[in-house]
């Protein structure tokens, strides 16, 4: 029997465990070796899992062997784990067995939607409180006052126009998210995209003082994607660098075209948008796409930043298959890199992820 029970464990792809009447592990396979320590067959299963839920869970199942759900926390060395544990009585054995399925993605996909929703609320409540403040103050103090009247008015058209640009980027987002598994099917010029781009920010880059460099080369890049979301991505990464790099007075926009692009390993373009503006410091870079992550949080606020526009180009660049790069140093400007694939025909829609 004992033979019989080690090769069922053994054939279970998660880890699991058996603890008899005496409260003995009398069994585990490697999985649950590795997750829980190597040597626990013949202990006691409380000096083992020590963790006081799962404990309770186990004590409760050897009293009435109803099936019972509880948790186990672990760390594989890089981040916190989450385990789903089941816990069911083998009556021939007289015995429970355990079982520990891996729920780590579905709580961080849980954190992330508690994240999102303290974050909108979060960016709504501060002009929302200003609007409310300004209007109690206009029907009071400042009712036959022009002056303050005009002032609040001026302040209250901002924090509207505020609100009206989150609630437009957070309905951008959830359509590239929704379209992200569906592959573009239309020939799009990236030359003229890039040029109507660059034409849309001029007046934007000559009342910042900067000046722009376009090197597009003397052949348009034709590539399959979507024409309206590539002129969301590259209008997005220009205004930033004019709202941020003003100070290096000039922008850069390169299109350089490969028979084989090494982040791509296929025929692709990269798009390169290089300012020579103050840069950004490195622990900052591995963030920048996450939703509502600013690097200068005052700053952006300032100047009218949501902070979902990086994580809407990401999603976009996704769709189409593509890699987004970001290099900067403080004082040395910034260049991000857009890296396209170049396909010879209409693309086929697709859900692969």
């Amino acid at each position: 029997m004992d033979n019989t029970l080690d090769d069922l464990l053994t054939a279970m792809p998660l880890p699991a465990l058996v603890i008899d009447g005496a409260e003995r592990i009398i069994a585990a396979n490697a999985e649950a070796c590795t997750l829980i320590g190597q040597g626990i067959t013949g202990r006691n299963y409380v000096t083992m899992l020590r963790q006081p839920a799962l404990l309770d869970t186990i004590e409760a199942v050897l009293r009435d062997s109803r099936p019972r759900v509880s948790q186990y926390l672990a760390n594989d060395g890089v981040q916190d784990t989450t385990f789903q544990v089941t816990a069911r009585v083998v009556p021939d054995l007289r015995a429970i067995l355990l079982c520990f399925i891996d729920v780590t993605h579905l709580e961080q996909a849980g954190q992330m939607r508690r994240d999102f929703v303290a974050n909108v609320s979060h960016e709504l409540r501060t002009p929302l409180t200003a609007l409310m403040g300004f209007i109690e103050t206009l029907r009071g103090p400042a009712r036959e006052d022009p002056a303050a009247r005009d002032r609040f008015l001026t302040i209250m058209e901002g924090e509207a126009g505020r609100m009206n640009r989150l609630v437009g980027d957070l309905l951008s987002l959830s359509r590239v998210e929704g379209d992200e598994r569906v592959r573009p099917r239309d020939l799009v010029n990236l030359t003229d995209i890039l040029s109507s781009v660059l034409r849309t920010l001029k007046p934007l880059a000559d009342e910042a003082g900067m000046t722009f460099e376009p090197e597009f080369g003397p052949a348009p890049v034709e590539l399959i994607g979507d024409a309206d979301q590539l002129m969301q991505v590259f209008t997005n990464l220009v205004e930033n660098a004019i709202k941020y790099a003003a100070s290096g007075k000039r922008l850069s926009v390169r299109i350089t075209q490969t028979d084989r692009d090494p982040a791509l390993r296929a025929p692709g373009v990269r798009v390169q948008i290089i300012d020579y503006g103050p840069g950004i410091d490195a622990i900052h870079l591995p963030r920048l796409t996450e939703r509502f992550y600013r690097a200068d949080s005052h700053r952006s606020r300032a100047l009218g930043g949501t902070g979902l526009g990086l994580a809407i180009v990401k999603h976009i660049i996704n769709r189409h298959r593509g890699r987004l790069r970001v290099e900067s140093e403080l004082g040395q400007g910034s260049q991000f890199t857009v890296v396209l694939p170049i396909q010879s025909g209409p693309a086929v829609p697709t859900t692969e992820s």
